[in-house]
């Protein structure tokens, strides 16, 4: 049950804890708190994708050492036993890297689900959103990291080798095949060799909600063949669009882990 619907989440917002992950393209000049201020799902928690990262590297939004991420939910009011739900207003399902995060950092994965839709689905629902921003405790949430479910820049050059993996980009084609520039100063266009490319937007519908199984379940099984290996690692430009991937399979193979290259295209394709 990693998605829940809006009509859930409405039925249930007492009983959960809500986190709004929004975060927006450089080139979109949005600012994702300003908006949260203004507008949000009653009881949202506000997670900044970027200071709630790895401020140590020029990288953007790397995971945190996991004395940071047990600071940064502690001071969010977040218990390990809280049931999740994340949730993004987001063109790039923003939403889905915080659910990485905490599936990554060993939250009960059962516990943790990314509001389908997301604010877009909510609003054009009328459902009720507001601008108060409400109170919390301080916890002592305690981390467990699953360190197999991150790959690092040397795994992935290994891998073209060996093929042990294999590594599906949530790019666009043309991004991926180098004829569309970088968002990104400092980043050469093009792919990791050996790479597959799934633009993450083919897997989702005009309202933001994923599409069914049976349509996710195509996408990947033209790249993957008809038994779904568990051994599948995703990357795009930035490690956010990947998670995207990453949910969209475990929905279709409940046996997958999410696995994300958190470097990704930022890191691989950096001009040095």
């Amino acid at each position: 049950m990693s998605l829940v619907s809006t009509d859930w989440l409405y039925n249930n917002n007492e009983k959960v804890k809500i986190i709004d992950c929004s975060w927006h393209m450089p080139n979109e000049n949005r600012d994702s708190y300003k908006e949260y201020i203004n507008e949000h799902i009653v009881n949202a928690i506000f997670f900044d994708l970027d200071k709630n990262s790895n401020q140590n590297t020029d990288l953007p939004h790397m995971l945190p050492n996991v004395k940071s991420w047990e600071k940064i939910l502690s001071h969010m009011g977040i218990s390990n036993k809280d049931r999740i739900v994340i949730y993004d207003n987001s063109n790039v399902i923003s939403s889905c890297r915080c659910w990485y995060n905490f599936i990554y950092y060993g939250h009960n994965s059962n516990l943790v689900h990314v509001l389908d839709g997301g604010m877009k689905k909510w609003k054009l629902e009328n459902k009720p959103t507001t601008n108060i921003i409400g109170k919390y405790e301080l916890s002592n949430y305690i981390a467990n990291e699953k360190k197999k479910l991150l790959k690092n820049k040397n795994q992935i050059d290994k891998n073209i080798l060996n093929k042990i993996f294999k590594l599906i980009d949530a790019r666009s084609h043309a991004r991926f095949q180098g004829i569309e520039p970088e968002p990104r100063k400092q980043v050469r266009s093009g792919s990791i060799p050996n790479s597959f490319c799934l633009p993450f937007k083919e897997l989702i519908n005009k309202d933001h909600t994923f599409k069914d199984k049976k349509e996710i379940s195509l996408k990947f099984k033209n790249i993957l063949g008809n038994k779904l290996p568990i051994n599948v690692v995703f990357s795009c430009g930035s490690g956010i669009t990947a998670t995207v991937l990453a949910l969209a399979y475990s929905l279709i193979n409940n046996k997958y882990y999410p696995k994300i290259y958190d470097g990704s295209w930022a890191e691989y394709g950096k001009i040095k």
